[in-house]
């Protein structure tokens, strides 16, 4: 079985280490977009011509499944990508997991891109799920080309000025950016230990699964094979996505093709 993964760039290592210790038998197809990120800054339109491209590169290796691990490309181009390639590819999309933070109390406090805090989508998720929560909207601009870049001197700027728009009393914590997922120790350094972190990884993983109508594997299963795309070029893992453990685990574990 075949589960692809797509984002403007290294932000799907979390999602796509979690499927590999999930299902470590399946073949990962990573497409990405260096030429066109960050996307971010770009309008709805663009931005949507762009994750549609990445999708298709990632479509054009038959996965069973794709998971758009982009927080910022589901809440813009979600129903797009879902218009042009479901039913025959399921296509699961990543949002800020405001509704479990929601449920374990509050206050909760969500760390986002400025494209993300403060949109329809996530207002809306925040009605929906949390409108009885006491919920703060932290944007962190530089954030994920920080941490995109592995420019660890940006990181801790950046995530230092985030975790002083914290409120003291954070229960819960949401990573709304599934490139904040790779430097949670980082996080947790800066916020402390309070709070509980809630990402998006594992919970889109498991949904691939479900949704290609498999179940998790055992864990000594031989790994699967590997296949990177930068904006739909066959390549190596980036540089920089060794410099995270979930990078490191992919390159360690999948034989690239």
């Amino acid at each position: 079985m075949k589960i692809a993964l797509m984002d403007s760039g290294i932000g799907l290592l979390a999602a796509a280490a979690a499927v590999r210790r999930l299902r470590p038998d399946a073949d990962l197809v990573l497409s990405s977009d260096p030429d066109g990120m960050p996307w971010g800054p770009r309008t709805p339109a663009d931005l949507t011509e762009r994750a549609l491209a990445t999708a298709r590169a990632a479509a054009e290796h038959r996965p069973d499944a794709l998971i758009v691990a982009c927080n910022t490309a589901t809440v813009h181009a979600l129903d797009a990508i879902r218009a042009e390639l479901e039913p025959g590819i399921p296509v699961v999309g990543t949002v800020p997991a405001i509704k479990p933070a929601a449920a374990a109390g509050g206050p909760v406090t969500i760390w986002a891109t400025p494209a993300t805090t403060g949109s329809p989508y996530q207002r809306d998720l925040i009605r929906t799920f949390a409108a009885d929560v006491d919920v703060t909207e932290v944007p962190c601009p530089g954030l994920a080309d920080a941490v995109e870049e592995a420019d660890g001197a940006a990181i801790a700027e950046a995530v230092a000025a985030a975790a002083a728009l914290t409120p003291k009393d954070t229960k819960v914590l949401v990573l709304g950016c599934t490139h904040y997922e790779l430097v949670t120790g980082q996080i947790r350094a800066a916020v402390g230990e309070a709070p509980v972190f809630l990402g998006s990884a594992d919970a889109v993983a498991a949904q691939a699964l479900r949704r290609a109508g498999t179940s998790p594997a055992p864990a000594d299963t031989p790994p699967g094979d590997l296949t990177v795309l930068l904006s739909g070029r066959t390549a190596a893992l980036p540089a920089a996505a060794l410099a995270y453990d979930q990078g490191r685990l992919l390159g360690a574990a999948s034989p690239t093709r």
